[in-house]
């Protein structure tokens, strides 16, 4: 892994394209598997801009319950399996979750659908912007770390409206895999979000995201979306794997009494978050 530094505003961790497998790993698919992955995926993404049309013009069941159904149908185009853990919550609540790729997205979404903490840019991928703009999705201007306050006033009025809202508060992404102390973001879970929580008395529920193998039954880092790495490249090496399985578990819901330290509050989802555990036998 490379050794990368990380700054206030923008945490990074270690990993780096070694963390990768190299293309044409044994475990691809054909060719003709992956194209037809990609045309049912490209099929979802359309399904999805004329979802996104429609959400606010629905009711918010049907709101969740779509979103749902779009994430799920989005997982199986690429070939992923889901494998869900823990009951979802109800009512409001604040989703804190690892982050490992894009595909996370999709991921908690099928199990979820909450608002999305994200950052700008993906405001601007194709297709993928408009289902994210759609969807309700709250931009983060990571460049201009002025705007985290008001941002996290917005966080804090969807939670007191009685909104789910997911965030991935380790800042970036990483492997998930290799040598978790040294890769993971430091300094670990960002707490300025937290705070939305605290100010609104919101249940923080800790999301761990894990992806492996079905046949070999490890981890894998085929979904990690890392550094600087191309999008594309990352949608060509998920669509090109063979039995890749995500799994969504979800962890009892924390508390925060009022006044609560917003830091002491990430700290203590982080710890909840890493002591998951993630694989069953067989599984």
């Amino acid at each position: 892994m490379s050794a990368v530094g990380y700054d206030l505003w923008r945490p990074l961790s270690a990993c780096g394209a070694d963390c990768l497998p190299a293309d044409g790993h044994p475990a691809a698919v054909p060719v003709t598997r992956r194209a037809a992955r990609l045309l049912a995926v490209l099929g979802m993404l359309l399904a999805g801009a004329a979802l996104a049309a429609a959400l606010p013009l629905l009711p918010a069941p049907a709101r969740r319950a779509g979103c749902r159904v779009w994430a799920r149908g989005t997982a199986r185009a690429f070939g992923v399996r889901l494998v869900v853990r823990g009951r979802p919550p109800r009512g409001r609540a604040l989703l804190v979750a690892n982050h490992v790729s894009w595909l996370d997205v999709v991921a908690l979404f099928a199990v979820a659908p909450a608002r999305t903490l994200a950052k700008r840019e993906v405001r601007d991928w194709p297709l993928v912007g408009l289902l994210a703009r759609g969807a309700g999705t709250v931009f983060v201007d990571r460049s201009r770390p002025r705007t985290l306050p008001a941002t996290v006033r917005r966080v804090a009025d969807l939670l007191r409206a009685g909104r789910q809202v997911a965030v991935y508060p380790e800042g970036t992404t990483w492997c998930g895999t290799v040598d978790p102390v040294h890769a993971r973001p430091r300094p670990g879970f960002r707490p300025a979000v937290f705070q939305a929580a605290v100010d609104t008395g919101t249940p923080v529920v800790p999301v761990r995201i894990a992806y492996r193998c079905a046949p070999a039954g490890v981890d894998t880092t085929v979904p990690a979306f890392l550094g600087e790495e191309n999008l594309w490249r990352s949608v060509r090496r998920v669509l090109g794997a063979r039995d890749l399985v995500v799994s969504v578990t979800v962890g009892a819901a924390l508390h925060p009494a009022p006044g609560a330290d917003r830091r002491g509050l990430a700290r203590t989802a982080e710890s909840a978050l890493r002591l998951m555990p993630v694989w069953k036998s067989g599984t």
